[in-house]
């Protein structure tokens, strides 16, 4: 073994002699960084601790929000009018995303927008989030994966599914991107559909990647689906009908409302013009609008059947008593209201039958105002409709107090208030229940409903056979007549209020009925706005409607017709009074 062997005592380097003071100093200097390490860790670890975890929690934790899933809305036999379905939505972490130009322009491309503005995006102040695009089509975003960009990621968010589509929108309304109720039930029932989101804290590396959970992990609720009261079927084919009325018409617009008479339960709303739930770009307001609930206007002659009913009911006249109508004419303070058809005198119930002002006129002038002022408010009009639907209107009914005998006379046959077609449906089923009035609802209810008495039975029930006798040949609608099934209703032609006065040519044509007439299943209420293909009387444009609604209804509940199937001649209706 051999080695090198060294003589400290040669090397002058060595063999030096090194001063106390500096083994000293670096000693000292040594011990000084250790303290300082020390007093730095302390601060890190002890006394600056919460601070340093902020920091790295800004920097690599982040709480990921779990989605609950919205709850469903049904019809009443359980069929699917809005659900819920997982899509994929792009998000980016700007500071991680790899900058290359091939990929991003691909990028750009999928996600259908201008490579600038997806840079633009990306060069957002938020280095740690930003979105891409909201709700993107599963088959693009295994494109966008495919890509393998970094700092491009996914998640799963809920998209709404609408499968009645138009037919069904103004009742089912929409949600915006974030999944919260806009219009219609979906913003009515808010509460109950949304559920509440969960959470779940990460840590997250420098590449997004999660590296572990901290804390606890929040699990989402989902929503609870919502049974209404509507019919799937009954609802699309009313929304056909009043779709092509409106159309045939060349109306600006229509609605249908069909009631179950018994329960108070809404069957179908439908609106013309109406839209697509799920593709709701360029909407306007005139496709948003649910006309049923939020447009108000006079209603015409379908008043005249409270004022007469309220008169049997005082015992004032019976269905056979006379009235001078004085050649359809009757002069009162420098107005004058006609009848569009001349007759010296009718029976009540042919004031029904042949709409005439002048008699209905008389028949409420008789009476107190209170007391009929008592009469509208019963059956709701002046007020906001019981339903937890946005923006029903209240329609307007003055105080008695204020009201002047040419007032009390016009609001006989409907000139002077304003109600909506929702209100005026709900109001004739005091026909249709003898006498009670019941509560409306929008929900699926199970078992019987109370309702509120407000006529006589026989009353109620004389009422219903005037009501058919509108619908029989010499009446204002026997175009509303029905195969198989005996119906009733009454209609209603007013002017439209334009400023101050009325428009001459503008009119709305309604029809309010119920069927089978002896015991009625519905209540169905029909109005076409602004018709203007040369006919405009209810009887004309919205009678037909009621008739094929009515019809496919009761098939659809299984009401067994209560007339032998045969062919019905209809003649020309008579001319209403408007």
């Amino acid at each position: 073994m051999s080695g090198r062997v060294v003589a400290y005592s040669s090397s002058p380097l060595l063999a030096s002699r090194t001063p106390v003071w500096r083994s000293k100093l670096i000693v000292a200097g040594i011990a000084v960084g250790f303290l300082g390490l020390a007093g730095r860790a302390a601060w890190v670890q002890v006394f600056g601790n919460a601070f340093y975890i902020k920091q790295g929690e800004t920097r690599f934790a982040r709480t990921l929000e779990l989605p609950a899933n919205r709850g469903r809305i049904l019809d009443r036999n359980g069929q699917l009018l809005a659900s819920s379905v997982p899509v994929p939505s792009i998000w980016a972490m700007p500071e991680a995303v790899e900058r290359d130009p091939a990929k991003l322009a691909q990028l750009a491309k999928l996600l259908g927008m201008p490579l600038p503005v997806l840079m633009k995006r990306l060069g957002e102040d938020d280095k740690s989030f930003v979105w891409l695009k909201r709700e993107v089509d599963e088959s693009v975003a295994r494109e966008i994966a495919a890509l393998d960009i970094k700092g491009i990621y996914q998640r799963k968010e809920y998209r709404r599914q609408y499968p009645e589509g138009e037919a069904a929108a103004h009742i089912i309304g929409f949600t915006n991107v974030e999944d919260k109720g806009q219009e219609g039930v979906e913003l009515a029932f808010e509460k109950q559909l949304a559920g509440r989101p969960g959470s779940r804290r990460v840590i997250k590396d420098r590449l997004g990647r999660i590296v572990e959970d901290v804390g606890r992990q929040v699990p989402p609720v989902d929503g609870k689906d919502i049974q209404l009261s509507i019919d799937s079927k009954i609802q699309f084919f009313a929304y056909q009908q009043v779709r092509d009325a409106v159309v045939a018409n060349k109306a600006k617009a229509g609605s249908v409302i069909v009631l179950d008479a018994q329960t108070g339960e809404v069957l179908a709303l439908a609106n013309y013009p109406s839209y697509d739930p799920a593709k709701r770009r360029n909407l306007t307001g005139s496709q948003l609008r649910n006309r049923a609930l939020t447009d108000s206007f006079e209603p015409g002659s379908t008043m005249k059947p409270f004022v007469v009913s309220l008169a049997l009911q005082k015992g004032l006249i019976t269905p056979d008593s006379i009235i001078q109508t004085n050649g359809g004419r009757l002069n009162m303070g420098g107005f004058t209201i006609h009848d569009d058809h001349a007759s010296t005198q009718l029976t009540i119930s042919q004031v029904i039958q042949k709409s005439s002002n002048v008699g209905a006129a008389k028949i409420s002038l008789q009476m107190p105002p209170r007391d009929v002022w008592d009469m509208y408010t019963e059956v709701g009009f002046g007020q906001r409709p019981q339903v937890p639907f946005p923006g029903a209107v209240s329609g307007r009914l003055r105080p008695y107090k204020s009201w002047r005998p040419i007032e009390q006379a016009t609001m006989a046959y409907g000139y002077g208030l304003s109600v909506s077609l929702f209100q005026l449906a709900h109001a004739y089923t005091v026909f249709a229940r003898d006498g009670e009035i019941v509560p409306v609802s929008l929900l699926k209810t199970d078992g019987s409903v109370q309702g509120l008495r407000l006529l006589q039975p026989k009353v109620a029930q004389e009422m219903r056979q005037m009501l058919h006798l509108v619908t029989q040949n010499g009446g204002t609608a026997p175009r509303a007549q029905t195969v198989g099934y005996s119906v009733g209703g009454k209609t209603g032609t007013a002017h439209k209020q334009e400023g101050r006065g009325y428009a001459e040519h503008k009119y709305r044509g309604v029809f309010v009925g119920m069927a089978p007439i002896d015991k009625p299943r519905v209540v169905v209420a029909v109005m076409i706005d602004e018709p203007s293909a040369g006919k405009y009387f209810g009887g004309d444009v919205a009678a037909p409607v009621f008739s094929a609604t009515v019809q496919q209804t009761l098939r659809v509940l299984g009401v067994q017709p209560d007339m032998s199937v045969k062919p019905q001649v209809v003649v020309q209706s008579v001319e209403e009074s408007y």
